[in-house]
């Protein structure tokens, strides 16, 4: 068991304190979202997108300052997983116009079953001493999910000026596009991850070799 000194450290650390912020960033985004005006939606961007650079930031300070820990390793995919989550159920609750919400519920269920299982996985291999690699197609999925994400948030039609010529841009119906085919890549990489599992449980270990 870790002594209290080092536990003390990895809590304040500066890694473990940006994935500390992002998960107490949830309850706000949330509560602006549930307003569901143009200024809050933008304010709940804002603090979305911040959330999202925390993520690539915790992992960087970690890997150049040597601050890479235990803590560090189950915190950051979890807050991940958890401001995702929170806004994705939070946008369920939310309608148009029309009375569709914003986010379909089929959506979040695909989505919280796929990391459920991965997570599951994940403490299969642990359990039995096999590492399971990310799979670049994860990597696309988050990065797709992310920006879905931000348009979902912001949601109203706003216009774009592209240079040439200005278009209103319907952001929630872009971030659902997005969210779609982040659905694909999630899907795919699930298939790559269970794949990798199925062939490390197969694969002989170094001390079942012939004697």
């Amino acid at each position: 068991m870790a002594r209290p000194s080092s536990i003390r450290e990895e809590v304040t650390n500066l890694p473990n304190l940006l994935t500390f912020g992002r998960i107490l960033a949830i309850p706000p985004v949330m509560l602006l979202m549930l307003q569901n005006t143009p200024e809050s939606n933008f304010w709940a961007t804002a603090l979305f997108s911040l959330a999202a650079i925390t993520d690539w930031l915790d992992g960087y300070l970690a890997r150049k300052r040597d601050l890479v820990s235990l803590l560090g390793k189950l915190l950051d995919p979890l807050a991940d997983k958890l401001i995702v989550l929170a806004v994705l159920v939070t946008a369920v609750q939310l309608t148009d116009a029309a009375g569709e919400p914003h986010v379909p519920g089929w959506f979040v269920v695909v989505l919280l079953s796929r990391e459920l299982s991965i997570s599951g996985l994940r403490a299969m291999a642990a359990s039995e001493g096999l590492e399971i690699a990310v799979v670049r197609t994860g990597k696309w999925k988050t990065a797709l999910q992310l920006c879905g994400l931000v348009g979902v948030i912001i949601h109203y039609s706003y216009p774009v000026d592209f240079l040439f010529t200005t278009v209103s841009v319907d952001f929630g119906a872009l971030g659902l596009a997005l969210l779609a085919v982040s659905m694909v890549f999630s899907l795919i990489s699930a298939g790559a991850y269970f794949s990798r599992f199925l062939r490390a449980v197969v694969a002989p270990r170094p001390d079942e070799g012939e004697a």
